[in-house]
């Protein structure tokens, strides 16, 4: 079974990150900010990852060490749950709609770790969301997960509607891209021989 458990505690924040790769999306998200658990909740049940995730933070003064810790824990345990990469389709990508939101995704399990982030939200928050902690958080599960990701939002007017497309988007690109390749199930999928 491809899972793994990540604990990260901090002066700012304690997270439990449990994931399983091949699960059924099954999802258990507590971090204290219902905002962020919804698009969490989007994250597992799109990608077909089973997640539980429990984090407590200094949300006394913000919500920002609390998701970019999340979002560091998350792809630790991603990283940890692939293990060598033997045998994954590697690469994903999905163009998604929401309303009038369009968000595509294109990403790489390459453990390179990169962002390109070209998505704009209108608006400063989203209830007592900071939309800008969006981008934080891709930004350590890329950097903590390894992975190559490219997010462009083509169309949006509502900030929520372009945040959801964007976590659903990144989902099912990673759905895509841990499966196991049927033809090449016992390879790495790299002329290098190691990622």
């Amino acid at each position: 079974m491809r899972s793994a458990t990540i604990t990260r505690q901090t002066a700012e924040t304690e997270i439990s990150v449990t994931i399983n790769l091949d699960g059924t999306g099954s999802y258990d998200n507590q971090t204290g900010i219902g905002f962020f658990d919804h698009m969490l909740d989007q994250l597992a049940r799109h990608s077909l990852i089973d997640m539980t995730i429990r984090a407590k933070g200094d949300l006394h003064i913000d919500d920002h060490h609390t998701v970019e810790d999340t979002g560091i824990a998350l792809g630790q345990a991603l990283a940890q749950a692939l293990g060598d990469k033997r045998g994954i389709v590697r690469y994903g990508s999905c163009l998604l709609p929401m309303d009038d939101a369009q968000v595509r995704t294109a990403l790489d399990l390459s453990a390179r770790p990169y962002l390109i982030w070209n998505v704009a939200l209108p608006t400063a928050k989203i209830g007592s969301f900071d939309t800008e902690l969006v981008r934080e958080f891709f930004t350590a599960l890329a950097t903590h997960g390894g992975i190559t990701l490219h997010v462009d939002m083509l169309h949006g007017l509502n900030s929520h509607h372009i945040a959801e497309a964007t976590f659903k988007s990144v989902a099912r690109a990673l759905r895509q891209a841990v499966e196991t390749d049927p033809r090449k199930a016992d390879a790495i999928p790299s002329t290098k021989g190691a990622l």
